[in-house]
């Protein structure tokens, strides 16, 4: 009988550590399965009840822990299957599914004054998992997970519940998984670090977003590939929004125009929206209409029959034609003239044209994704350019910010052109002086992106040794446009090095904190070891100072 007895207590004891335990998923169908079996021990204990005393004791004490778990695991059971958002379950829930304990750790802490319960999983199986056993309002979801990747869970996720918000963590800089993501269908996402004022923000809102959509609304009584270049990178806000904007657009067929200064990387933005979209096993074709007259691009682009213009001794395909059912990129589309203008019209109205000379109307289903540095609007309003064809162009804008807006995204670059031109040119620079790197970015780069190619790339053959020095950059940059150094509000007084550095790199609309002149100050010493190691990202990370969870 004492064998029973402590059979009872121990199976009682695991039952209450489940139900008591908090543990998700698998561990509540577990202590369903000991409900049975202790039910079935219990029965045979009252068959074979023996005098009151230690067995007694033993019985009421098992049945307690034994009732309160089976109240524990009923009680998760209805918390769980209620519907996210009701007035029922007045905490909404976020299911973080990463690998890491320390991010579970410090998203609970950031969100603890929000109300909202925070629920880990450290696979994406066990996320997968818990989307039905725990019923989340949101889902941060990490892309890089030990037993599949983010992307993989998330279509699952999908298929399981297509309305649920998920955010994807993604690293910084890494535009080709924003851009899937967004394809796929995420809420947002966010990069790491994490921002933890932006992950309040975008957690409220996919909450919201889960609310919205499952609380029933009352009704009254009414019955040639490209590759993306690796140059499209950046963590500015900015830039991520150019990457959401690919995410979104890709995927459908509707025209697209790129606007930017020159030098920006349009056609890295064009070539990211054909890679990502329904046609990238078709050709993709680019023509830059500002670098041809108005007689040859309309060829380019239209073809022409043998004998159209002197010179035509034989009829030429044009872009559209060879880009049937693919992407075509026009770029410079500001610099059109009016004929070549009302062609590109009818194409798009009627997907047809006849190329220069010819009688034969030619079909072509082509996508056009445009780009120009030109104000549009004020040319549609002086007669320069036609006010329908800038509708049928302006399908879905996306707006590329200059380089002198894209804060420590600088530092992201410079690292990346180091590298790429390394390996170009055969050098060793493995490093960049604190004169030369304080020159870089204080440097306005009118010329944007292609302009710091060829500044670094123009340095780097001047250069002698394994660091980059001030001396071997071009009188343009030593010279040239400098950014405007903000001042130290009079409140915050600070030490003769700060005043020199923190404020002089902050970018034009983004907020400096206590940890910039620090940042700054870092640049008095070699970042040689940052960039060998490939962590100049480090730099940019104190050099933009957003609150991080760190």
């Amino acid at each position: 009988m004492l064998s029973w007895a402590i059979t009872f207590l121990v199976l009682a004891l695991i039952a209450g550590v489940l139900g008591f335990g908090g543990i998700a998923g698998a561990s509540v169908g577990i202590a369903k399965i000991l409900f049975f079996v202790f039910l079935v021990l219990f029965l045979i204990g009252l068959v074979e009840w023996g005098a009151p005393g230690l067995y007694g004791m033993t019985f009421y004490m098992a049945a307690r822990i034994f009732l309160r778990a089976v109240s524990r695991v009923v009680d998760r059971y209805a918390r769980t299957n209620i519907e996210p958002g009701t007035p029922d379950r007045p905490m909404p829930r976020l299911l973080s599914i990463d690998d890491d304990r320390s991010v579970h750790h410090l998203v609970t802490k950031a969100l603890e004054d929000t109300g909202v319960e925070v629920v880990p999983a450290l696979t994406a199986r066990g996320g997968v998992d818990a989307i039905e056993s725990e019923r989340p309002d949101a889902v941060l979801l990490d892309v890089m997970l030990p037993d599949m990747s983010g992307l993989d869970a998330f279509r699952l996720i999908r298929q399981i519940d297509s309305r649920l918000p998920v955010i994807i963590v993604t690293a910084a800089g890494s535009s080709e998984t924003a851009i899937e993501a967004m394809k796929l269908g995420a809420f947002d996402y966010l990069t790491k670090p994490i921002d933890v004022d932006n992950l309040e923000r975008l957690v409220g809102h996919a909450i919201e977003s889960r609310r919205l959509a499952s609380v029933p609304v009352g009704m009254a009584d009414l019955t040639e590939p490209q590759d993306r270049g690796d140059a499209f990178v950046g963590r500015c806000e900015a830039m991520q929004e150019v990457f959401k904007s690919v995410g979104r657009v890709a995927p459908q067929s509707v025209p697209v125009l790129i606007r930017g200064e020159s030098g920006t990387g349009k056609e890295l933005v064009a070539r990211a929206i054909y890679q990502h979209g329904a046609r990238s096993e078709a050709p993709f074709l680019a023509v830059n209409c500002a670098a041809l007259s108005e007689t040859l691009l309309e060829s380019e682009l239209f073809g022409h029959e043998k004998g159209a213009f002197t010179g035509a001794e034989s009829r030429r395909i044009g872009k559209f034609e060879q880009c049937d059912g693919g992407t075509i990129f026009l770029d410079e589309v500001g610099d059109m003239s009016p004929a070549v203008q009302s062609k590109v019209l009818r194409l798009l109205q009627q997907q047809t044209f006849e190329r220069v000379g010819g009688n034969t109307t030619i079909k072509s289903d082509v996508r056009i994704v445009s780009a120009t540095n030109r104000d549009l609007e004020s040319m549609c309003e002086e007669g320069e350019f036609r006010n329908d064809l800038f509708y049928r162009l302006n399908g879905y804008t996306i707006t590329l910010p200059p380089l002198r807006d894209r804060g420590d995204d600088r530092v992201m670059l410079l690292q990346h052109f180091l590298a790429q031109l390394n390996k170009e040119l055969g050098r060793e620079v493995q490093g960049v002086a604190p004169d030369a790197m304080r020159r870089l970015l204080d440097y306005d780069w009118p010329g944007n992106v292609r302009e710091m190619q060829s500044v670094v790339k123009q340095a780097m053959l001047h250069c002698s040794g394994p660091v980059l020095m001030a001396s071997a950059l071009p009188q343009e940059v030593t010279a040239g446009p400098m950014r405007p150094r903000k001042s130290a509000p009079a409140a915050e007084p600070q030490g003769e090095g700060d005043a020199g550095s923190s404020n002089g790199h902050v970018a034009e609309g983004e907020q400096a904190s206590a940890n910039g002149s620090a940042a700054a100050n870092g640049l008095g010493e070699f970042i040689s070891s940052q960039i060998a190691a490939g962590s100049v990202g480090s730099l940019a990370d104190s050099w933009n100072h957003p609150r991080q969870l760190a």
